[in-house]
């Protein structure tokens, strides 16, 4: 007889990965939620392209939840933005 239901057979058990960077918890408290709203709104006022404004928007969110302990605190090149609004110095 065979079983019903079962594709091929066989079963394959895949390993869950875990996100690259940790947890991501959830802003529960909406401490960053006006910051996430204004960046949903650009993004739809611009249709979706990479537009500076909401690259902007999207850094200040990130940087409300490093503040608020939300997510692991890291330099913003390692986050794939450069440093060109916030140092236009470099030091020698």
């Amino acid at each position: 007889m065979s079983t019903f239901g079962s594709p091929g057979g066989r079963t394959t058990v895949q390993k869950p990965i875990p996100p690259e960077r940790g947890s991501f918890p959830l802003d529960h408290e909406g401490e960053c939620k006006p910051i996430m709203a204004q960046y949903l709104r650009c993004l739809r006022q611009h249709r979706g392209t990479n537009d500076p404004e909401c690259r902007l928007l999207s850094k200040s969110y990130l940087k409300c939840r490093m503040e608020r302990n939300l997510m692991a605190p890291d330099e913003m090149k390692n986050l794939g933005f450069s440093d060109d609004n916030d140092t236009s110095s470099a030091s020698a």
